[in-house]
């Protein structure tokens, strides 16, 4: 290592900084890399200073010399840059000069401070930079004078955002502000969660989706797909954080209702784990979100010049197989045993077959499947408040027997079975489900899916719902079809007839696919149901009283879950966590919510309500001995509330 006074240093990077610097030079075959370190005044790197590597792939001829750590000037003048007429500096780099048809080498000089740090999302701080911060950071004529608080760029952001008047302009603004300032984007996110969450996430998430290829202005997340084949653990290896707790990773299949996306599915895992990071306090840099892309049957797409993904059929069978073990292998391989990985979208043929492959030997958790069920759940045993008696007491119809109606049945029934003590069996005899071809009954067993089989019940075929609700007289109508207006007028009324206060849960995604709006749902009830719904909808007045409309939103139960897994250092999900999800969701319901209503809390106390829930799945992985990170934390509910990403500024070091 050869040691540079500071003057030799600013002239020859011409790169300003104080204390003291070294250079060093990594010999290797191929390109030649230069490291150029700042000490700071107690002798180690990077601690309020200029931090610089120097990449170059073809240097001048090294001097023989130079292989002497003794000759530093000659290893010096490979850096030179000297002044030109227009007061620049000589194109060193050879980049300028090169014809088009030449190779250049992608090389660049990184400072942690000065202009770079502004395009650092991690660290950027905007105007909020102090005067002793632009002074010891270099930020001097780099920003307006102003200073302005964290606070104040927060206000000046929503009146930015509330300008819009499209819904997808919202979160094409938002995707650039986390490019920008993630600190601020967080802050915004979580102290404005109501308004900004159907902007991050469903329904607004679902157009991005749609539309994926012509707003994609700066990637985010990995993208694998089959040419990455037999590279996977290489491709992980290129994301830049290496300390990863949660992977969101979906194919794309089945986005929301709105069917095979293909690659452009991958605003949900980064809209997914925005909500882990503002919801459930997971660090940013602890979050991967992943698009597996094994082509799109999507004719539309394919013919799309805008569109970012294979331009192929889906792979299936043998090569789909070969190419999620190989992802899941690597991400094991990459990132331990602990790793979150958190399955989303996937068709219903593929959804089920992956949970039970990976469930016995990953930390693995479909939200479709599992996180649906949870939060459906709370929302029932929480409304037993506003109808009285048990679950056990209610019989069920679910329109839709997709991975969602299957998994939501199924956690009811599990529920059930633990609170009567009754064989599952017995419980699953309660619950009802219709699909495309009607009820699911015995009689159709032989041509039924596997997961499907569990849910024919001996019955009479009957084809339409509302012939279903007038024969099995359900208390509560569940929709998953991810088909729009099917719970009709009949269909309603048909429920209202039967209870008093019916359940009636409409919770496909987006808006446009909801299975009734509530508007609908009140209006046909006489007020009388007990409504939610998966997206948002505006409160309601019917007969001089306002209805506020609760939203079953995965968003509930997902980040606190995870920073429950996470926090426990769990290395398997179980059923009995889901359970325990939900009863600390429905416990955070109050009176006052009840009064107006709501079978779930409102989503400005969600850090407390998520805090909650992961101290109750927390309490259940040491129950169950899948709980490594020992020993157990007296107070969970504290542990996770300490354990949070907080947004606040940072301060940095100065040079003195």
């Amino acid at each position: 290592m050869i040691s540079l006074s500071r003057s030799s240093f600013l002239n020859n990077t011409g790169i300003s900084g104080s204390g003291s610097y070294s250079i060093s030079r990594v010999q290797r075959k191929g390109p030649v890399s230069v490291r150029v370190v700042a000490l700071g005044s107690n002798g180690r790197a990077g601690e309020g200073n200029a931090a610089v590597l120097v990449e170059k792939n073809k240097l001048k001829e090294m001097r023989e010399e130079s292989e002497s750590p003794s000759s530093s000037s000659a290893l010096i003048d490979d850096v030179d840059s000297k002044p030109t007429v227009a007061g620049g500096v000589q194109d060193v780099y050879g980049e300028d000069s090169a014809t088009e048809d030449q190779f250049v080498t992608p090389w660049s000089v990184s400072v942690a401070s000065g202009y770079s740090l502004l395009r650092d999302p991690h660290h950027n701080k905007g105007l909020a930079f102090t005067i002793r911060e632009r002074d010891a950071h270099f930020l001097r004529g780099l920003l307006p004078p102003t200073v302005a608080s964290h606070d104040l760029q927060v206000k000046k952001m929503m009146h930015n955002i509330r300008q819009y008047q499209v819904p997808l302009q919202k979160y094409m603004a938002m995707m650039d502000l986390q490019e920008r300032n993630q600190r601020l984007f967080y802050k915004l996110l979580i102290e404005n969660v109501e308004e900004l969450l159907p902007i991050v996430y469903t329904p607004t998430v679902g157009e991005a989706c749609q539309k994926y290829g012509s707003i994609f202005m700066r990637p985010q997340g990995l993208f694998i797909s089959l040419k990455e084949k037999g590279k996977i653990l290489e491709v992980l290896r290129n994301w830049p954080e290496k300390n990863i707790q949660v992977i969101v990773v979906t194919d794309g299949e089945r986005i929301l209702g709105l069917g095979d996306l293909g690659c452009q599915g991958m605003g949900i895992p980064v809209g997914k784990l925005s909500l882990y990071t503002a919801l459930g306090g997971i660090r940013p840099s602890a979050c991967l979100p992943i698009t597996i892309d094994v082509g799109t049957n999507n004719e539309k797409l394919l013919n799309d010049e805008f569109y970012i993904g294979l331009r192929q059929r889906r792979a299936t069978g043998q090569e789909y197989a070969e190419l999620l073990d190989e992802f899941m292998m690597a991400v094991k391989q990459n990132y331990g045993e602990k790793v979150l990985i958190q399955f989303e979208d996937f068709a219903n043929h593929n959804a089920f077959d992956l949970l039970a492959k990976y469930g016995t030997t990953h930390l693995v958790f479909n939200d479709d499947i599992q996180g649906t069920a949870s939060v459906v759940l709370a929302g029932l045993v929480a409304g037993q408040k506003l109808v009285g008696g048990t679950l056990a007491d209610h019989r069920f119809l679910f329109l839709g027997a997709g991975e969602a109606g299957t998994g939501i049945a199924e956690l009811i029934a599990l529920e059930m079975s633990k609170q009567t003590n009754a064989p599952l069996e017995e419980t699953r005899k309660k619950i009802w489900l219709v699909d495309s071809k009607g009820l699911i009954v015995s009689s159709r067993k032989e041509s039924l899916q596997q997961f499907k089989k569990p849910w024919a019940h001996e019955h009479e075929p009957i084809k339409e719902l509302v012939d279903a609700v007038k024969a099995i007289r359900p208390t509560v109508l569940i929709g998953t079809s991810g088909v729009g207006r099917t719970f009709t007028k009949e269909v309603v009324e048909a429920m209202a007839s039967i209870n008093e206060k019916p359940i009636i849960l409409a919770l496909s995604n987006p808006t446009s696919q909801s299975e009734c709006t509530a508007e609908e749902a009140y209006t046909w009830s006489q007020g009388r149901a007990i409504f939610a719904s998966g997206s948002p909808f505006p409160p309601v007045e019917y007969d001089g009283k306002v209805f506020v409309p609760g939203q079953a939103n995965n968003a509930y139960i997902f980040p606190g879950l995870g920073l429950g897994l996470i926090m426990s250092g769990a290395i398997r999900v179980h059923d009995d966590m889901l359970l325990a999800a939900s009863e600390a969701l429905a416990a955070q319901v109050s009176q006052e919510n009840f009064d107006r209503g709501l079978i779930y809390p409102p989503f400005t106390n969600i850090r407390k309500i998520s805090a909650h829930i992961a101290a109750n799945v927390a309490a259940k992985a040491y129950e169950l001995g899948l709980a490594t990170r020992l020993p157990e934390p007296k107070d969970l509910v504290k542990y996770a509330e300490s354990c949070m990403y907080s947004p606040a500024y940072r301060n940095y070091r100065d040079s003195s």
